[in-house]
């Protein structure tokens, strides 16, 4: 690891912007960030915000929305946390809390202060898979998140937009088979291919 980026993900770690902000929330938690820079590891995950889950074991995607992932990229827990393959890189790097029992939106202060930073200690990702609309907003200037998936092949070799991977996202997975007739085949490969240099 270099000591850029060892020094950016100790910051980023002992970051408490949004403190009072957590604190307001109907969870009244602290801030917990969970990112995982890599200086080696060829694709980014570039998703929303960790869940409560993630919140409480500080491991990205360690929840149903994880395993439905790890199947779209064809890996197994082992190799989708080795951080030498895969990096992780939330629009919002602690679980914002809820509001009437919903999430609250990934607060865009976080993305301002390390985003740009973060990226530029990865130049080594080689595919970055862009998990659902803020994401795909951030690195694309995308406004529908539904659009710009099924335009994927517009933004690759080095983007995919992906749907969010979590149960709420069934029905519109079932309304558009294409999306794991077309996209997920050609993820795997793409994955398997960039794995095994």
């Amino acid at each position: 690891m270099t000591a850029n980026l060892q020094t950016l993900s100790q910051d980023i770690s002992a970051c408490r912007l949004c403190a009072e902000r957590f604190a307001a929330t109907e969870t009244a938690h602290e801030p917990r960030p969970v990112a995982w820079l890599s200086d080696t590891a060829p694709i980014l995950i570039a998703g929303q915000a960790p869940g409560a889950r993630v919140h409480e074991s500080g491991i990205p995607f360690d929840d149903p929305s994880g395993d439905r992932l790890r199947d779209w990229l064809g890996v197994d827990r082992e190799m989708f946390y080795d951080r030498s393959k895969f990096a992780v890189l939330p629009m919002a790097f602690c679980f914002p809390g809820y509001r009437k029992g919903s999430d609250l939106p990934p607060p865009p202060i976080c993305a301002k202060t390390w985003r740009a930073r973060a990226l530029e200690v990865m130049p080594q990702v080689r595919l970055t898979l862009l998990i659902g609309g803020y994401a795909q907003k951030w690195h694309l200037n995308a406004k529908n998140v539904s659009g710009t998936v099924e335009a994927w092949r517009d933004h690759t070799p080095d983007n995919l937009p992906l749907p969010h991977p979590s149960w709420r996202n069934t029905g519109w997975l079932r309304r558009n088979p294409w999306f794991e007739a077309d996209v997920v085949p050609w993820l795997r490969e793409t994955v398997r291919k960039h794995l095994s240099r």
